[in-house]
């Protein structure tokens, strides 16, 4: 039952993305705009970590996609408040977790989705990594956006208008990008603002995914961050799917 209605909501999430190529495309302008005019820049600067700044820069760009793609999700949801689509949604016997299964599935391939076409202008501009590395940085995209999207509509189903949840979303991600390093590593801030970082949750993803580009599959970094994914994505969903039942959605 959960799959099959999952599977309902996911086909109408998809097929309505399909019908926006503006959606799909827009979504990596800013990761590229980052790749393009950021990137070079990193090329001959020492970062004080190991691999070249595309190793260093690709990940936190990858996971940029998912921070700031996913966390905006809920937008979607208001829209259907306002528009009467939940309250249509609120009278089927569609399980509320499928509800929100389906829509999370549908954002994490769509970013996975850019993600890969990130990836291949990267390669093109000079980014070496071993393919291991590459699909466990989709595979972070994937969780991470699960995740923040699950916030996200959490979120967006607590609120009534976009103006009260522009602000909310604004106000975690900025700090959250700056905190956990995903433009610099964070070995190249002061002890203070390094020590800060270790409780921004996104630090543990960024350094798993670097870790990978680097073929260092085995390491402490790689083991916090699939812990550290696992634990934000189990959490985010028992969210989600709380709001969704308390909501009547």
């Amino acid at each position: 039952m959960l799959l099959h209605d999952t599977s309902i909501i996911f086909g109408r999430y998809v097929r309505q993305t399909l019908r926006s190529k503006f959606q799909i495309l827009f979504g990596i302008l800013m990761p590229l705009l980052y790749l393009v005019f950021f990137g070079p820049l990193l090329t001959d600067l020492p970062l004080g970590s190991e691999g070249t700044s595309w190793q260093i820069l690709v990940p936190g760009l990858l996971l940029q996609l998912g921070l700031f793609g996913a966390s905006f999700a809920g937008f979607a949801v208001i829209i259907e408040k306002n528009t009467g689509v939940v309250e249509r949604m609120r009278v089927t016997p569609v399980s509320r977790l499928a509800l929100l299964l389906g829509r999370v599935l549908r954002d994490a391939l769509l970013f996975v989705f850019q993600a890969v076409l990130l990836v291949l202008a990267a390669l093109v501009m000079g980014l070496r990594a071993p393919l291991g590395g590459v699909l466990i940085g989709f595979a972070f995209v994937a969780v991470l956006s699960l995740s923040l999207a699950s916030l996200s509509y959490a979120l967006a189903m607590s609120v009534r208008t976009p103006q009260e949840f522009g602000p909310v979303i604004n106000s975690v991600t900025m700090p959250a990008m700056l905190l956990s390093g995903l433009m610099l590593p964070m070995a190249l801030a002061p002890n203070w603002l390094d020590l800060l970082s270790h409780f921004i949750p996104f630090r543990y993803l960024v350094d798993a995914v670097r870790a990978g580009y680097v073929g260092d599959y085995a390491s402490s970094r790689m083991l916090y961050g699939v812990l550290m994914a696992l634990a934000l994505a189990a959490l985010s969903v028992t969210v989600g799917t709380r709001r969704f039942r308390k909501a009547g959605a």
